[in-house]
């Protein structure tokens, strides 16, 4: 299990930011190799459940998550979302939450709980760096408004 935390700073105001980073299909857009499925009807709420498929092959697996907090930013205030992993490959959780900075824009906090299973103990580390390399690097991507 690996709990590993990034922050990122965007000059959207936090509702864009929010949109950005709740658009699941989006996030196909910006990691490699991933397909992602929304598995029930819009809204995005408390009960969404969305799929994403990473890899190629026989290489490739199902993270299916289930979003169980939905606090969309409202008045210019915070926003918070939290998804749970409910896969047999990859567990764990992941929180999104969007704040307002002073001045404009927003402050992004990502943080996740990453296990993925059959992965010795000692691959923890080397998984963290990972994710937050890989889950960094997503954000900013979301965060991009050309995409």
């Amino acid at each position: 299990m690996v709990l590993f935390q990034l922050e990122r700073v965007s000059p959207s105001p936090v509702e864009e930011s929010w949109r950005r980073l709740t658009d699941w299909p989006r996030h196909a857009a910006v990691v490699p190799l991933t397909r992602v499925t929304v598995r029930t009807p819009p809204p995005t709420g408390e009960g969404t459940v969305f799929v994403a498929r990473s890899g190629v092959g026989p290489l490739a697996f199902d993270d299916p998550m289930e979003v169980v907090t939905w606090r969309p930013p409202r008045d210019g205030g915070a926003g918070r979302c939290r998804l749970v992993k409910r896969g047999t490959f990859v567990t764990g959780w992941a929180e999104i939450e969007v704040r307002p900075v002073a001045g404009g824009g927003s402050r992004v906090l990502w943080r996740e709980d990453l296990n993925v299973r059959w992965l010795p103990r000692f691959l923890d580390r080397p998984l963290g760096w990972a994710g937050r390399w890989m889950f960094g690097r997503a954000v900013g991507g979301l965060l991009r408004p050309e995409l």
